[in-house]
């Protein structure tokens, strides 16, 4: 029998690897620029992968969000979330500068107003990695590689373009996250239910209630 991703399948020929160069290309000037400017450059990171996912992936543009959308993505957020409160402690405890590493991405969300940096997540940023990431990149690779493998490859790539932030700390969460969303959508959750997901858990770990305790960064 067909896989159900291979015959929903939609992706242009030559979308995978086009997109995977712009968005290596993407997280590096994103993480790498003049950090004052991060939040307009990941949103036009967001703008660029999510709009190539658009035009290229069948999948991407059938996203429906309903009641069951929703109720699915905040159980995943929400489980998502724990993961990350345990990953949090560890990483404190036993990864060389954890500690430090963790509040340098919590510093983030002080060179914007909060309410802006939450409605670039949840309208832009968070919305356009589930379309790239699963829609576009997932679907391709689950296609030619079957299910869990591409699933698994997926998320590795995920995780991989985080490695040009030099934060160990955040490409493991990168890959962690990346991880649970991928497996998701190879089980067969629908696209919509991991855009709310994704949008929650952004907003919500990053903005609302951290993992653990922080410096004060009130601006």
């Amino acid at each position: 029998m067909a896989d159900r991703h291979v015959a929903a399948d939609g992706v242009a020929p030559g979308a995978l690897a086009v997109g995977l160069v712009a968005a290596q290309v993407a997280f590096a000037s994103t993480f790498r620029g003049p950090r004052e400017r991060f939040w307009q450059r990941m949103t036009w990171t967001g703008l660029t992968l999510g709009s190539l996912a658009l035009m290229t992936s069948r999948p991407a543009r059938r996203v429906r969000i309903g009641p069951a959308e929703v109720a699915l993505g905040l159980g995943s957020a929400a489980a998502l979330y724990g993961t990350f409160k345990v990953g949090d402690a560890f990483a404190r405890r036993y990864v060389p500068g954890g500690a430090a590493q963790i509040q340098d991405i919590y510093t983030l969300r002080t060179i914007r107003d909060r309410q802006e940096i939450a409605a670039r997540l949840a309208t832009v940023i968070g919305p356009a990695e589930e379309l790239f990431w699963r829609g576009l990149v997932q679907e391709r690779l689950m296609a030619r590689y079957g299910r869990w493998r591409g699933a698994a490859l997926a998320a590795m790539a995920y995780g991989g373009v985080h490695v040009v932030t030099g934060n160990f700390t955040l490409f493991g969460a990168a890959g962690i996250a990346g991880a649970h969303w991928c497996a998701l959508y190879a089980a067969g959750v629908p696209l919509g239910a991991l855009v709310v997901s994704h949008v929650t858990w952004d907003v919500w770990i990053f903005l609302v209630q951290p993992t653990g305790e922080i410096a004060s960064t009130a601006t």
